[in-house]
C-alpha cells in the first residue's frame, strides 16, 4: 500500500521502517522478528523515527507483543490476533450476497495498486447496495486477508466467501491476517485458526 503512494518505506534485519507520512490506518514501523535480541533494532527504529518529526499520531505494529514502548511516549491503540486458513478451496458462495472483483475508483486506494498482479479487491452487494468486502496482497507464498467489511448477521459467512474468492484468486496458498473482538470472533466461525496475539502501539495523545 505505501510503494502504491510512492511511500516504499525500508527494510532492515528485524523492522521495518517508513520515515515518511503513510495511508491513513497503516503503521510507520512493523516489526518483523520476535527474538529478545531483535527488540534492540526495533525499538532504536522508533527511536529515530520519533527524532523525524513525522506529523499527527503515527502507529508501530508490535507484530509478536514483544515491545514495551510506553515510556517512548506510545499507548497501545488495539490487541489482536493473527488469523491463518491452510489452502482455502474455491467453493460456493454462502452469504446469498452479490460479489464482484473491484477495479480503481476514489482516493484510498491508487490506481496503480489494480494494476498489481498480488492485489485484488472485492464487494459484495444485498438489493444493489455495497454491504461487504475485503481485500487481498499476495506475498512470499502467503495471501494476506485486510479490511474486511461486513454487517454484523453476514459477519461469518462473508469471511467463508472471501476464503472462496481467495483460493480462486490466488489458488493453493494459505489466507492470513490479524482481527479482533467480533471480527475475530466471526473468522474463527468461519474455520479460520486463531494465532498468536499482536499489538498495534500510537504515539500517545498529549
Amino acid at each position: 500500500m505505501c510503494f502504491a503512494h510512492g511511500t516504499a518505506g525500508r527494510f532492515l534485519v528485524h523492522t521495518w521502517v517508513n520515515a515518511e507520512p503513510v495511508p491513513r490506518f497503516y503503521p510507520n514501523v512493523v516489526t518483523l522478528t520476535p527474538g529478545e535480541a531483535d527488540i534492540a533494532e526495533q525499538r532504536q527504529a522508533v527511536r529515530i523515527l520519533q527524532k523525524s518529526n513525522l506529523p499527527g499520531r503515527w502507529a508501530v505494529k508490535d507484530s509478536f507483543r514483544t515491545l514495551d514502548i510506553a515510556r517512548l511516549g506510545f499507548e497501545v491503540l488495539l490487541e489482536a490476533n493473527w488469523i491463518r486458513k491452510a489452502q482455502p478451496r474455491a467453493a460456493t458462495m454462502v452469504s446469498g450476497l452479490s460479489w464482484e472483483r473491484v477495479g480503481p475508483g476514489g482516493d484510498v486506494f491508487p490506481a496503480s495498486l489494480f494494476s498489481d498482479s498480488n492485489f485484488a479487491m472485492f464487494s459484495a452487494k444485498r438489493d444493489g447496495s455495497i454491504v461487504a468486502g475485503g481485500t487481498f496482497y499476495r506475498s512470499d507464498g502467503v495471501v494476506g486477508l485486510g479490511n474486511v467489511v461486513a454487517e454484523f448477521d453476514d459477519e461469518p459467512a462473508v469471511w467463508r466467501d472471501l476464503a472462496s474468492l481467495a483460493a480462486a484468486t490466488f489458488p493453493g496458498l494459505p489466507l492470513v491476517g490479524y482481527e479482533s473482538g467480533d471480527e475475530l470472533a466471526a473468522a474463527k466461525k468461519a474455520g479460520f485458526e486463531v494465532g498468536d496475539p499482536l499489538r498495534v502501539w500510537v504515539v500517545a495523545r498529549q
